[in-house]
């Protein structure tokens, strides 16, 4: 698959989330303190992301 979420613990032992397309990080959250926190912003991406807006700010 060329697209994918990964979850991760970071130096302070946080849980993040970062999506990767190709090998190549797009994006990566904050850091949650469970992993649990870190799947539900993953379903919220899932699911809020195609509606969101685009801000061009540019």
């Amino acid at each position: 698959m060329a697209h994918k979420f990964e979850i991760y613990k970071d130096k302070k032992g946080e849980f993040r989330v970062r999506f990767k397309h190709n090998s190549e990080i797009m994006f990566s959250t904050e850091g949650y303190k469970s992993k649990s926190s870190a799947k539900n912003a993953i379903a919220s991406i899932i699911k809020n992301g195609p509606k969101a807006d685009v801000e061009d700010n540019s």
